[in-house]
């Protein structure tokens, strides 16, 4: 399956966590629509299960107050790949200046993909449309391949300020137990 996302707004280097927490919160909806369209809309039922949360029946994760929905999970066997265009206000070649350094950058939109752990959202609660909080990762150690294209953006706005065009293809890598234990509706 391959879908894009989009986020526009500041991506700091070595972001703290409510700066990855405010990059969730704009992903959220777009994968939250991905999950009512097909062909995740005919899965919804038996994945997105909240008597069944924390099972392999599964993909809800309750990290503290959150009922966190990963896309991607090692408990279905999928990995993702990732082709990311990085539009941002350096020019071509000033990889590490204002704005900060691309790598610590980029660590900060792979943690903001993925589940937090209940240090990093601490004194954070779901608003009222974040029941679940859709996030694209259990782990940002499913990503398999990321191919980073960097270009200039011309308008102005502040200098951490990018626009990121995520194109993910999602692979199923392994046998799960869900798909091997599964009998049906409980």
């Amino acid at each position: 399956m391959d879908f894009r996302l989009h986020y526009r707004g500041p991506l700091k280097s070595n972001g703290s966590p409510k700066h990855k927490q405010e990059i969730r919160r704009s992903l959220h909806p777009q994968l939250r629509r991905l999950w009512e369209r097909p062909p995740l809309n005919d899965h919804a039922l038996l994945f997105l299960n909240r008597e069944a949360a924390g099972s392999f029946d599964s993909l809800l994760q309750r990290v503290g107050p959150f009922m966190f929905a990963s896309l991607v999970s090692s408990k279905i066997g999928l990995t993702a790949e990732i082709d990311v265009l990085f539009l941002r206000h350096q020019a071509p070649g000033e990889i590490v200046s204002q704005g900060g350094d691309i790598d610590n950058r980029l660590k900060t939109l792979f943690d903001a993909l993925a589940v937090p752990n209940l240090d990093q959202i601490k004194g954070d609660s779901p608003l009222t449309d974040e029941d679940p909080f859709h996030c694209l990762l259990e782990n940002d150690v499913l990503i398999t391949r990321i191919q980073v294209t960097t270009d200039q953006w011309l308008e102005e706005t502040g200098p951490d300020d990018v626009i990121l065009i995520l194109h993910v293809s999602v692979q199923h890598r392994a046998a799960s137990p869900v798909l091997w234990s599964w009998t049906g509706p409980k």
